[in-house]
């Protein structure tokens, strides 16, 4: 096969070509991207157009929604054209690129703003009396911007290394959207310095953004611990619940995907942890922040009352 810098297209396998089961998996799909759409931009604007929660919490939920919505738009709608296709899928070098680009940014700022949550959150209540001096709006615009700023630090350093990359001529990719790993997997040569970029900048930005947040809810089990009645305790505990489920689904499947030895390695497997990180968790997100979260449900009764 022709070897050619940038390659001419992709080729990619998608879930499956049965075409009953790429009918039913559209609908499958369809239904959870409006769900991604509706509840996260449900959220934002209940945020935005409450002021009893114009505050840094949900300041930062107003921002995570808005990444999620980035995230799955990356991925799934091209993924929904793909279920339409009977033939091969093919993809265009620079889409896919551009994809792939879009896939790391929204994946590393997702990483960093649940990180700025676990601070908030640290903040709220291992130092309640300085808690709004610290949390200053300002500051709050800062961590949101940092966090932008990591993922397209993490996006670009990912980026750059593969524009050389040698592919060949109708490269099969070997899953259903751009993200690096299988891409790197389908090259014919001159992958040594992606993978070691790609390795190095999983663990150093996601291992710094997990001790972050895991410190931080060091430091706020401890202070939870240590208040007197039961009470006290569920309340602080509740307050930061769906904030640690929402953590433990990203950064587990995440970062067993990008950091997994090559010998664990299945396309079933790659294709299952990224539909989790990827669909799945932009989609549960807002399902679990409203469910566990008083304020929010409180704050939509008042605008459905208001609309009756």
């Amino acid at each position: 096969m022709e070897n050619q810098t940038s390659g001419t297209e992709f080729v990619f396998l998608g879930l499956t070509r049965d075409p009953l089961l790429q009918s039913l998996l559209f609908t499958v799909f369809l239904i959870i991207y409006l769900i991604i759409l509706l509840g996260n931009i449900l959220i934002m604007m209940v945020i935005r157009t409450d002021l009893h929660l114009h505050f840094p919490m949900y300041f930062f939920l107003f921002h995570l929604a808005l990444v999620d919505i980035c995230y799955a738009t990356t991925v799934v709608p091209k993924m929904l054209v793909n279920f339409l296709v009977k033939g091969s899928i093919t993809v265009a070098v620079n889409a896919c690129m551009t994809q792939m680009f879009f896939i790391l940014l929204s994946a590393g700022c997702e990483v960093f703003m649940l990180s700025v949550m676990a601070y908030d959150r640290y903040m709220a209540i291992c130092n309640p009396l300085n808690y709004q001096e610290a949390m200053s709006k300002h500051f709050c615009y800062q961590l949101v911007g940092s966090a932008w700023a990591m993922g397209l630090l993490y996006s670009v350093l990912n980026t750059i290394p593969v524009l050389n990359i040698q592919f060949c001529g109708h490269t099969e990719i070997k899953h259903f959207s751009c993200e690096l790993p299988p891409l790197l997997s389908a090259a014919c040569s001159g992958t040594f310095l992606s993978k070691l970029i790609l390795l190095f900048s999983a663990v150093i930005f996601g291992s710094s953004s997990f001790l972050f947040t895991l410190i931080s809810y060091i430091c706020i089990i401890a202070t939870v611990l240590k208040i007197q009645s039961a009470e006290g305790r569920h309340k602080a505990f509740s307050t930061c619940s769906s904030h640690f489920i929402a953590v433990g689904l990203l950064y587990i499947t995440a970062l067993f995907q990008y950091t997994k030895p090559k010998s664990v390695s299945s396309i079933i497997l790659d294709q299952v942890l990224s539909t989790q990180y990827s669909i799945l968790t932009p989609m549960l997100n807002p399902i679990i922040y409203s469910l566990k979260n008083k304020d929010v449900k409180t704050a939509l009764r008042r605008i459905l009352k208001k609309m009756q």
